[in-house]
């Protein structure tokens, strides 16, 4: 019997219903029933040994070894590299990428689906940044690990400046800078309290921007549209302000100027007081002078905060569509984020844990200690090009401080561009 084109068009959809179904629900069986886990490529742009030595550690502890070729990609190049294996049918099985980075990714990406991992044990489970994977129709990523922002001091600064203790407000700046600042004969900064007001030579400027924005309830980035503008703009104007104003010469705070070096040299140098950085750059900080007297502290938070907030860069893994067994991915992607499987990454990258099982645990190392809280606190947004958007802050802060845009024109400015690249 001939079929008729509307009966070709109904078997054609009900067809695709049951592959759907089939899918959806080889993801819902429970890991522990495959008989044995796939092989699984990997792409990421952490550190290949790292990544090794982590998944070595694992195997060490199970009776049958997983089986996973890890590849390290460039973090500027693993999207253009991706795009060309999949227009050619092929890719790896899962990318390990920051946070940052998921809208770019997101429409290559498959969704875990509820039934999978259920809402409410995921939140449970990892730490309220890791939200920010979820989707109506599933989860994007299973995050491994983070690498908060904290503030990086130098005690002998400090000490001879009478100062018992680092600032634990941004407030606490004003006084600080007026005990530690000093300019020569010719106004020039010798030597600094803060740096911020600029971006050219303000280590992790974007990232600072982006937890002052957060710390003001201002999300940046709000169902997939702008949220600098409209009904925030009273906030991002007054966060503008609050960053610029170190940069001011006539301003109470100013402490930074675009003619400092970089800040973190600045910082190493013994000429700045705090710096802000990640969590992982400890150990550089150590080993490119060891004679720095330095500790570590929490960011700043705004005076009278209801709630501390920090911002972090997380790493996840996320399931491609080029993945031709994304079932037995997930179990695998499960095992390395397992409570045991992170239990044994903490040691090797000496950064927080993303499991809230895990930061409950504690830790008595002094820095560590610092790191599981301000991981516990930490928040993110979805950033169409965190490459661009440095850009587009960087824009935004000059052209108001130079007085090249008005404040409003700015952010009006900001608000469209950002929104073009949501909107790619």
């Amino acid at each position: 019997m001939k079929l008729t084109k509307f009966q070709i068009i109904i078997l054609v959809i009900f067809s695709a219903g049951i592959l759907i179904g089939l899918a959806v629900l080889s993801l819902t069986k429970s890991t522990s029933t495959s008989a044995a886990l796939p092989s699984v490529t990997i792409w990421g742009v952490v550190p290949e040994q790292l990544v090794l030595r982590y998944i070595s550690d694992i195997n060490l502890g199970r009776p049958e070894a997983l089986n996973i070729d890890y590849i390290e990609k460039d973090v500027y190049t693993i999207e253009d590299e991706l795009v060309e294996e999949l227009a050619l049918g092929n890719g790896p099985d899962a990318i390990l990428v920051p946070q940052e980075l998921l809208l770019t990714f997101e429409n290559k990406l498959i969704p875990i689906p509820y039934v999978s991992i259920n809402a409410r044990d995921y939140k449970n489970t990892f730490i309220e940044q890791a939200e920010l994977y979820m989707r109506d129709e599933g989860i994007l990523g299973i995050p491994l690990f983070i690498d908060p922002l904290v503030m990086y001091w130098n005690r002998d600064m400090f000490t001879n400046a009478g100062i018992a203790s680092y600032p634990k407000i941004w407030d606490d700046f004003l006084d600080v800078g007026k005990k530690i600042n000093q300019k020569d004969i010719n106004s020039n900064i010798r030597r600094s309290s803060i740096a911020l007001g600029e971006f050219g030579n303000v280590s992790n400027a974007r990232d600072i921007f982006s937890l002052i924005l957060l710390q003001a309830s201002n999300p940046i980035v709000q169902n997939k549209q702008s949220a600098l503008g409209g009904q925030n703009l009273d906030i991002t104007e007054n966060a503008i302000n609050f960053f610029s104003g170190f940069s001011n010469p006539s301003s109470p705070a100013y402490s930074w100027n675009r003619s400092l070096p970089l800040s973190k040299n600045y910082f190493l140098s013994g000429n700045l007081a705090t710096y802000f950085g990640y969590a992982s750059e400890v150990n550089d900080i150590k080993d490119k002078n060891p004679n720095l007297n330095f500790d570590i502290a929490p960011m700043p938070q705004p005076k009278n905060a209801k709630q501390r907030i920090n911002y972090s860069r997380m790493y996840g893994f996320s399931i491609v569509k080029s993945s031709k067994n994304p079932v037995g991915v997930y179990a695998v992607l499960s095992e390395l984020t397992s409570f045991d499987a992170l239990s044994k990454l903490v040691p090797l990258t000496y950064l927080p844990p993303v499991r809230r099982d895990l930061i409950d645990a504690g830790n008595v190392d002094p820095y560590l200690s610092i790191f599981y809280d301000s991981a516990l606190i930490s928040r993110g947004w979805l950033d169409p090009d965190p490459f661009q958007s440095a850009a587009l802050f960087q824009n935004l802060i000059e052209s108001v401080v130079s007085g090249r845009e008005l404040m409003t024109q700015a952010i009006s400015q900001i608000d469209t561009s950002l929104n073009s690249l949501l909107n790619k």
